[in-house]
Order: C-alpha cells, then sequence, then structure tokens
C-alpha cells in the first residue's frame, strides 16, 4: 500500500523563530516541512499533498497573489495564511485570496497543528463566525452581479479583477488576448467610471465590491492556435 507523502512550504523569513517553527511542525505532524522565501520562485519537488503556508508578517498582497498562482497550478495543492491580527484582517485577506486555511497570532502551537492536519485531509479551517462572515460577502458580491457595477462593461470588469490578482498591463493583455494599448485605454475608462486615480485605489475598490480575482493564467497558446480577433 503507497502511503501519502505530505509536504508544508511555510513561505516565511528564515531566521531562529522560524527554523523552531519548523521544527516543532515536522516533529509533530510527521511530515516534510520546507522554508522558502517569500520571493522564491523556485519549486521543491511534488509530492502527493501540499500546504503553502503564508506568512501574513512578512508577504504583500501581490506576493500572496504569486504563491497563490502558483498552488493553482498544481493539484493536491492547499493554500492557508499564518500570523493573521485578527478576524477583520482574516475577511480582508480572504477578499482577495482563496484560502483554505487561516490561523491567528494568538492560536497557540497545538491549535495550529490541529487546524493542519484538518487541512491535509483536504477540509476548510476557519471559524464558523468568520465563515459566516465570508458567505455574507459573497452573497453581497452575488446580488452586485446581477446588476451593472458602475456602469463598467464585462471586459472592463475581468481587466479590474486581473488587476486585482497583480497582474501587469502585459499579462492582462496576455490574457486576454488583446494589445497592451487596449488595457491601457480600457484602465483609463475605469479610473472614470470608479472616480480612482492609480491602480491601488482601483484594487481596493475591487475588493470591496467585486470580491477574489482568479490567479493569473501563466502560459498563452501556442502560435499554431487560431487567434479570434481583438475585442475592445
Amino acid at each position: 500500500m503507497v502511503q501519502h507523502q505530505h509536504l508544508i512550504q511555510l513561505v516565511t523569513e528564515s531566521n531562529p523563530q522560524s527554523q523552531l517553527f519548523a521544527d516543532y511542525l515536522r516533529q509533530q505532524l510527521e511530515c516534510q516541512v520546507a522554508i522558502l522565501s517569500p520571493s522564491s520562485t523556485g519549486k521543491p519537488r511534488e509530492t502527493d499533498h501540499t500546504l503553502i503556508l503564508l506568512d501574513a508578517d512578512h508577504m504583500h498582497d501581490a506576493a500572496m497573489q504569486g504563491w497563490q498562482s502558483h498552488a493553482a497550478e498544481r493539484p493536491g495543492t492547499a493554500l492557508a495564511t499564518f500570523n493573521l491580527r485578527d478576524e477583520n484582517h482574516a475577511v480582508e485577506t480572504l477578499s482577495c485570496l482563496h484560502l483554505q486555511g487561516v490561523f491567528y497570532r494568538d492560536d497557540s502551537l497545538p491549535n495550529i497543528c490541529k487546524g493542519l492536519r484538518t487541512l491535509q485531509d483536504g477540509h476548510l479551517w476557519m471559524s464558523r463566525p468568520l465563515m459566516g462572515r465570508m458567505l455574507e460577502f459573497y452573497r453581497r458580491h452575488q446580488i452586485n452581479a446581477y446588476r451593472p457595477a458602475c456602469g463598467l462593461t464585462q471586459r472592463e470588469l475581468e481587466i479590474i479583477g486581473l488587476l486585482g490578482s497583480g497582474a501587469s498591463n502585459m499579462e492582462i493583455a496576455d490574457r486576454l488576448f488583446v494589445s497592451e494599448h487596449t488595457v491601457k485605454s480600457h484602465l483609463y475608462n475605469i479610473f472614470k467610471k470608479i472616480d480612482v486615480h492609480n491602480r491601488l485605489q482601483a484594487v481596493n475598490w475591487a475588493r470591496q465590491n467585486l470580491g477574489a480575482p482568479p490567479p493569473i493564467a501563466k502560459k498563452r497558446p501556442s502560435a499554431t492556435n487560431y487567434q479570434r480577433p481583438e475585442k475592445s
């Protein structure tokens, strides 16, 4: 009988404290634990089940979005975060990331291990009050989906969603098969419609009104594939 191999990728700054945390997890969970820098681009060898654990104390939104895209490309990979300040911080983080679990700064080590075991078994790990708040959050967005959002077109909604995932203009152009100039034109119109002046303000607006953005697609279709005409 083949035994499934578990791996925890602890994405945080490497220091004595994180080393002690990793050692504790190895002993308690009896699995591999690798410490990776938030800016790391390396990919450790694949295992049957991988849990990526992001340190909210040492990562900005764009870095977290990058790791979310990385997790989305790997079947059997779960994504969670730890060191969240409180429930409000958790709601803010969940509004821009698709997470299976959240852990707070004041969580005890035994409780963190209990949560990690639950995630390794394929279940969610978050409190009922938090899940209730997120259900209400997504309910509001579902209602908003049935009416125009500040007059934005479907293409503009797609672009602002990708903007919230940390995508550059070129990445948005690649994803939507349009030119970078077209993306810039759409962004100019979007900023006017939602009354913002820069990308950061637009991302904050999207979080409040559109929910979590999708992971960024990494690959563009090959040149042999049929290319549909560009649509603005």
